[in-house]
């Protein structure tokens, strides 16, 4: 198993959030993120999602009998990790992330779950520092960390060579991107949330060509794990439906993704727009979303999964 290596790196793939991939408010200039700082929201975020990885995880474990060592590929603070700890008894768990504050979390969150003593963590940047795993996974997880490389097919093919022969790759990528309000607020101009969206795509599209040597490439999934050498086995989506009204903590949740999505791409949105989501983080506001009844969390996860040719 990986011991816990340490490395100055700005990779790390976990600000989770937009609906590319976890779904919510994302954040792609990695080097400006203060890690310690997000570790409370990506943890009860991902807290938030576990119904939905759970599902994923039953499915990978009908796909995957016994496996030695599974790898978590940018890990975050580790709530899926240890997932995969609980779901796999046998399993010894690697977390690894670009972000030692975030492997900071995971490792005490083993510790407090009783996994410690299969548990390791590996700081670097993703995939290069898999090279320092131990040996092979039987079965390793990329949670949207795929999409922040430049070159998504060689990421590919760079997990792969990681996996014992015949082991899976699972990658969680796509799906539908959260939705959180009804199309008609009472206040606004109906259809706010699908404005933001539409603002969000080109965000990301942006973000995408101005990573460095940045290859373009069709996100078909089943094609790019086939040209990476992979053998693709199946595709699945897997649903987080959380009705209206909101748990205290989905309610925050939807307010932090809210405010953070205000900070990132306010400004690309228009004065009406802008003031809506204003009134929506208003906490004295009846109309925010800190008051109002009708705001719910729905939103789709795509895991595809293929296996190392024997």
């Amino acid at each position: 198993m990986a011991h816990d290596h340490h490395h100055d790196t700005h990779d790390s793939a976990h600000e989770q959030g937009h609906g590319h991939g976890h779904g919510h408010g994302h954040t792609h200039d990695h080097a400006d993120i203060d890690w310690a700082e997000m570790a409370p929201h990506l943890e009860a975020q991902a807290e938030l999602y576990t119904p939905l990885y759970r599902q994923a995880l039953g499915w990978l474990a009908r796909e995957v009998t016994d496996p030695g060592l599974v790898v978590d590929v940018g890990s975050g603070p580790g709530v899926v990790s240890c997932l995969f700890a609980e779901t796999f008894p046998g399993a010894r768990v690697v977390a690894a992330d670009g972000a030692g504050p975030l492997l900071e979390r995971a490792r005490a969150r083993a510790g407090r779950l009783g996994f410690a003593d299969r548990f390791g963590t590996l700081a670097g940047d993703l995939p290069g520092a898999l090279s320092e795993l131990d040996y092979p996974a039987d079965l390793m997880w990329a949670s949207q960390s795929l999409h922040h490389l430049p070159d998504q097919r060689a990421a590919l093919a760079a997990l792969g060579g990681h996996l014992t022969p015949g082991g899976t790759l699972a990658i969680l990528e796509g799906g539908l991107p959260a939705r959180f309000l009804p199309r008609d607020l009472g206040t606004g101009r109906p259809g706010l949330q699908a404005r933001i969206r539409a603002v969000e795509e080109d965000a990301f599209t942006e973000m995408r060509a101005d990573l460095p040597d940045s290859v373009a490439e069709a996100e078909d999934w089943p094609a790019m794990l086939t040209a990476a050498g992979l053998k693709h086995t199946g595709t699945r989506s897997f649903l987080l439906d959380l009705p209206a009204p909101l748990s205290d903590a989905a309610r925050e949740y939807v307010t932090t993704s809210l405010s953070r999505l205000r900070e990132r791409i306010g400004e690309r949105l228009d004065a009406e727009d802008r003031a809506t989501l204003d009134r929506l983080l208003d906490p004295a506001d009846e109309a925010g979303v800190l008051r109002r009844q009708d705001v719910f969390v729905l939103v789709a996860h795509t895991v595809y999964t293929a296996v190392r040719p024997v």
